[in-house]
């Protein structure tokens, strides 16, 4: 299936073909290197940074005037955590594609997006015992953004409250200056020197 994929490919011509040569010059490899081209899986895991602030987010809760207890738990659960994968695609030896995706996940009253990381991986060797790495990510998407409620105040009317905040002193305008609303790191950069004895 591959090799019969290939052969269609090539037969198609049109703009990928200069845009195919384009990418071997940056990366340093023959058009030809280009059909070797092979894609590993670097990592898969569930949660992330803001999926863990956002399950943060449940810890606690308030007494409502019946005596009834509120859990914040409820808005900040989920039944599917944010889940990464992580590939590499090898140009050539010494260079390769990064990229990968998160799932993003949702609760009653926040959301993680979905994401999509790219960036590149290249090696050089000082010496045959060594090995200079550089690596750069960019990470696209992947914010955490907490809903409000809506809160009925008796006589004062319904409004849009900050779920965590709706039983304190604060004005209900006041408490939506404290919904969360936070990015993941956009950009990583990892350098590493091996050196085998």
């Amino acid at each position: 299936m591959i090799s019969r994929m290939r052969e269609k490919s090539g037969r198609r011509g049109g703009p990928r073909g200069p845009a195919l040569l384009f990418l071997c010059a940056f990366l340093g490899a023959s058009p030809a290197a280009a059909q070797e081209w092979t894609t590993s899986l670097i990592d898969i895991h569930q949660g992330s940074p803001l999926s863990d602030r956002a399950r943060g987010l449940g810890n606690g809760g308030y007494e409502l005037q019946s005596g009834s207890w509120v859990s914040f738990s409820q808005w900040y659960h989920t039944n599917w955590v944010d889940m990464h994968v992580d590939l590499i695609t090898q140009i050539t030896e010494n260079t390769g594609i990064l990229w990968g995706f998160g799932t993003g996940e949702r609760g009653d009253k926040y959301s993680v997006e979905p994401s999509l990381k790219l960036g590149f991986l290249t090696q050089i060797h000082p010496n045959p015992n060594s090995t200079l790495s550089l690596s750069v990510t960019s990470t696209i998407g992947g914010s955490l953004n907490e809903k409000p409620c809506v809160a009925d105040y008796g006589d004062l009317g319904t409004y849009s409250v900050n779920c965590r905040l709706a039983a304190g002193e604060m004005a209900p305008e006041e408490t939506l200056k404290y919904l969360v609303n936070a990015k993941p790191e956009s950009m990583h950069l990892w350098l590493n020197y091996r050196v085998i004895f």
